[in-house]
């Protein structure tokens, strides 16, 4: 037995995202620019630079960033 998805709403600010979109965001008390790799439904992957990836201690040059924790650049 399948329970069918509910849709939910999808706010203005998150439709409105792109990918390729240029965004801000602060991880461990630092300021990283990147752009969106990939729009997901409560957060972006976002592809930052090698020297930002290891500045904040990430694993690889993509990350994933909450719709709410990031600006538009």
């Amino acid at each position: 037995m399948a329970f069918p998805r509910r849709e939910k709403e999808v706010s203005d600010f998150v439709a409105a995202r792109k990918i390729d979109e240029e965004i801000s965001f602060v991880r461990n008390e630092h300021e990283v620019n990147g752009t969106i790799f990939k729009i997901l439904e409560n957060s972006v992957i976002v592809e930052i630079s090698s020297k930002d990836a290891e500045l904040i201690g990430a694993a690889s040059n993509l990350t994933v960033v909450s719709h709410k924790n990031y600006s538009i650049v």
